[in-house]
């Protein structure tokens, strides 16, 4: 089903792209180093002005408990650099008008899509070693105090980032040059549900009922739960695996059928010279 030779060699040209412009690489480290430093001095001043609240008072641990900001933050990049890393890929055949030589070539779908989880992979895991090293140097953030954890909450959140990236190509193909905007704002669509910083408790109770449908919540909850009681939570690990399992299969299908719609109707000669 997958060629490795046909994926190594598109993952190659995507990674030079990087490596022969600085730009790109400084876009990469920028924009998570940046929301990194504001939501870690939020998190620092939280934690000074509770040290002697009520919360302290009363004997909870808030100051230790408020933490799960930078966590969130660094968590949220995951999913963002993974969705990033299949969108932006493809943008960068349609800015290049590379894209109908790659559908000229002997290149399937599915290397091609697999090249580009191989691009938010790599996305995700370069800036993941610098987050945490900027994490634990400026705020005594450990992001391996999550253990196995740290392995379950990335692979979820990037599986649910792959799909919305999938789905951002399908909607660029079928709507056009219009339409590029949903690689960057199709994620912060779903942030509100995604409770990257407040507790799923905290939303309307239809709010709710969204939020318990996407797997990021279930990510966050667990990485709450973990700062606060410690351990690892099985139970949200297993709902947001079977919720990915469920938007990646959808995601695929609606891509699919896309891409069939757009050869029929010559959509990707539109999208590909404009």
């Amino acid at each position: 089903m997958f060629r490795p030779s046909v994926i190594r060699a598109l993952l190659t040209r995507y990674v030079l792209l990087y490596a022969k412009n600085p730009m790109r690489a400084f876009e990469l480290f920028f924009w998570p180093l940046v929301q990194l430093l504001v939501w870690g001095f939020v998190t620092k001043f939280l934690q000074e002005a509770g040290s002697g609240g009520q919360m302290a008072a009363s004997g909870k641990s808030f100051p230790h408990y408020i933490t799960f900001l930078i966590g969130g933050i660094m968590l949220w990049d995951a999913l963002f650099r993974a969705q990033q890393g299949v969108s932006i890929s493809f943008l960068e055949d349609v800015w290049t008008r590379n894209l109908l030589n790659i559908f000229a070539a002997p290149v399937r779908m599915t290397d091609y899509i697999a090249a580009t989880f191989g691009v938010g992979l790599l996305r995700v895991g370069i800036t993941a070693i610098v987050l945490t090293i900027v994490a634990y140097s400026a705020y005594s953030f450990n992001l391996l105090q999550f253990k196995f954890g740290v392995i379950a909450y990335y692979a979820n959140l990037m599986i649910f980032g792959w799909a919305l990236g999938i789905l951002s190509i399908a909607l660029i193909l079928r709507w056009g040059h219009g339409a590029e905007s949903l690689a960057w704002a199709l994620p912060f669509m779903i942030q509100p549900f995604a409770c990257v910083f407040y507790p799923m408790s905290a939303l309307p109770g239809w709010m709710q009922a969204i939020a318990s449908l996407f797997p990021p919540s279930h990510v966050f909850e667990g990485m709450r739960g973990a700062i606060g009681h410690g351990g690892f939570d099985l139970r949200h690990f297993l709902i947001g695996l079977g919720l990915n399992a469920v938007y990646l299969s959808l995601a695929g299908w609606i891509f699919a059928s896309v891409l069939r719609t757009a050869r029929e109707k010559g959509l990707l000669v539109k999208t590909s010279s404009s």
